[in-house]
């Protein structure tokens, strides 16, 4: 399955290695899940993860995996109505690429069902993984 990972699942899963983020970053560096990506969005995960010293951005490096890079336009523009600009590239890589966009963020939670792309929060995620149990 492909994901996008919302640089709050990489903070979350930095501070907290029981967590449901943690799992999905175990699942993707397990081959388990295939992260997407693009410029845009590891760009602002360095930027964040950069700024917060207990999480070092080596840690997180190698889950931008070169065969995971999206390269074609993936239009932020069409995702107005996530109130947050700096989201609308995580929605709009999610949709172009055919992925779910994992994220506890409010400003994508609060219009997921307005938006052409499915998001999940990562507790719905593995949750779903496995069959519906917590």
């Amino acid at each position: 399955m492909k994901v996008v990972l919302d640089t709050n699942i990489l903070v979350a899963a930095g501070f907290n290695p029981r967590s449901s983020s943690a799992e999905i970053v175990r699942a993707v560096k397990a081959g388990e899940l295939e992260m997407i990506w693009n410029q845009a969005t590891r760009a602002e995960s360095k930027h964040i993860l950069k700024q917060i010293p207990p999480l070092l951005w080596p840690r997180f490096e190698r889950l931008f995996a070169p065969e995971g890079e999206f390269t074609r336009r993936t239009h932020p523009e069409r995702f107005k109505q996530i109130e947050d600009p700096d989201d609308r590239k995580f929605a709009a890589l999610a949709a172009a690429a055919d992925a779910v966009l994992i994220s506890n963020d409010e400003h994508l939670l609060a219009v997921r069902d307005r938006l052409d792309v499915r998001i999940q929060t990562p507790t719905e995620m593995v949750q779903q993984a496995r069959g519906g149990r917590p």
